[in-house]
């Protein structure tokens, strides 16, 4: 294989290369946005349900269950 040749087929893999890399970059960034959009949904709903069971008031007052 001639020099050139090898030169080609080296620029060749680099170019898919670098074709890869950006796409796996660009999930990357996608995926770290569901992240992000996923945590604060989380958060929301925690903080939702500490809400609701300050309402609620304490579990204490409750019977046990009938197995007791």
């Amino acid at each position: 294989m001639s020099l050139e040749m090898r030169i080609t087929e080296l620029e060749t893999r680099l170019a898919f290369q670098d074709d890869t890399i950006q796409a796996l970059n660009d999930e990357l960034v996608a995926q770290q946005r569901l992240i992000e959009r996923l945590q604060l949904q989380v958060e929301a709903l925690a903080k939702r349900q500490q809400e609701l069971l300050d309402e609620l008031g304490p579990a204490e007052d409750e019977a046990p269950p009938p197995h007791y």
